[in-house]
């Protein structure tokens, strides 16, 4: 048991309430007119009130103890139980310093037998007992406010590590497929393998620091895949083909890190390039706060294994940021991605105080 500082409605309680156990138990040992004697004010009412305010401290104190102590839910009718007790054992050591105190008063006004005794009780404990139902309603909002917030800090944790789990999935899965591209140019051209092996060193540094923040502006991540598009000119020359246009309004618009660069990927491994007839990826925004990522279908003669890995990864970030609106569409002529931009002024500015150097391209 410690010293506590009362919270705001123990003291309304008390400040609201107290005044009427005085009246009370004034009317009760003084008789009606008690009011009227300036001597019954000072010796009766007001003693009263300050013997009340030392009990009520203690009430305090005794009330904290026992919530701490029976606090789950399972302990709820222990909890009444002891609050119970202890709001009566409470009241008969404050009546009886009540009466003891006015005895040793020179007040010719004053009855203090049995029946006044238990009057004064049952006036008490009643009052109290509001009291008591006050600050336990106090206690169980406070628990369920609490409990509101360790749910969301432990959903936000859970949020968290899930998105954290998607951003290491976007490291291996571009390394894979460049070491893969990589491999068949070492047999192919030594010289050219040398070239994509310098671009891929600057591509993959510029990959690693900005998939830490998880989100991306437009502007960012449109830079980032013109120079993956010059990785990828290294390895398929005129086959491929990218046309960007984007509203510069949407600069600072918001989507997560490197949707783009797995859309771009995933169009490059699905499909047969030749330079008589390329692979077209468009990039472009529309009205609405959307980009849209389109490129042409060539079936290659043997389907690449897919285990949709870029989709997932960009469809559960939307979902985690609570952004519905991400789509995929696929006629069997054009394969369309669209991503919804977020315009959030707190999380551009957390991005941008996070930031790190771009690295040289």
């Amino acid at each position: 048991m410690k010293w506590v500082w009362p919270n705001r409605v123990e003291w309304i309680s008390f400040f609201v309430l107290m005044p009427f156990i005085a009246a009370g138990c004034s009317f009760v040992l003084f008789g009606k007119n008690w009011y009227s004697s300036a001597n019954l004010w000072v010796y009766g009412f007001l003693f009263m009130i300050c013997v009340g305010l030392c009990i009520w401290y203690f009430d305090v104190i005794l009330t904290r103890y026992i919530h701490d102590t029976f606090a789950a839910y399972r302990d709820i009718l222990k909890r009444i139980i002891a609050l119970v007790v202890k709001q009566a054992i409470m009241i008969g050591i404050s009546n009886s310093i009540f009466i003891a105190g006015i005895m040793q008063m020179p007040l010719a006004q004053f009855q203090a037998g049995s029946t006044e005794f238990w009057m004064c009780y049952g006036i008490a404990l009643g009052i109290t007992l509001i009291a008591m139902v006050i600050w336990e309603g106090d206690f169980i909002f406070q628990q369920w406010k609490e409990s509101l917030t360790e749910n969301e800090k432990y959903t936000q944790l859970s949020l968290q590590g899930e998105f954290d789990m998607l951003k290491s999935q976007v490291n291996p899965h571009f390394l894979f497929n460049c070491f893969n591209t990589l491999s068949s140019l070492i047999t192919e051209d030594k010289h050219r393998a040398e070239v994509f092996l310098n671009e891929l060193s600057k591509v993959y540094r510029y990959l690693l620091r900005n998939n830490e923040n998880g989100m991306s502006t437009l502007k960012n991540e449109i830079r980032f895949i013109r120079s993956y598009y010059e990785l990828l000119k290294t390895r398929h020359g005129d086959a491929i083909q990218l046309q960007i246009e984007t509203d510069k309004r949407y600069d600072d618009y918001l989507l997560p890190s490197l949707s783009l660069q797995m859309l771009v990927e995933n169009a490059v491994k699905h499909n047969a390039l030749s330079k008589s007839l390329p692979l077209q990826i468009e990039v472009f925004t529309t009205v609405g706060n959307k980009l849209v990522v389109n490129n042409n279908i060539r079936q290659r003669a043997q389907k690449a294994p897919s285990g949709e890995v870029g989709l997932k990864n960009i469809r559960q970030k939307y979902a985690l940021l609570n952004q519905a609106g991400f789509q995929v569409m696929n006629d069997g002529k054009q394969f369309t991605a669209v991503l919804p931009l977020i315009w959030d002024k707190l999380m551009i500015t957390n991005s941008i105080n996070q930031k790190p150097k771009t690295a040289s391209l």
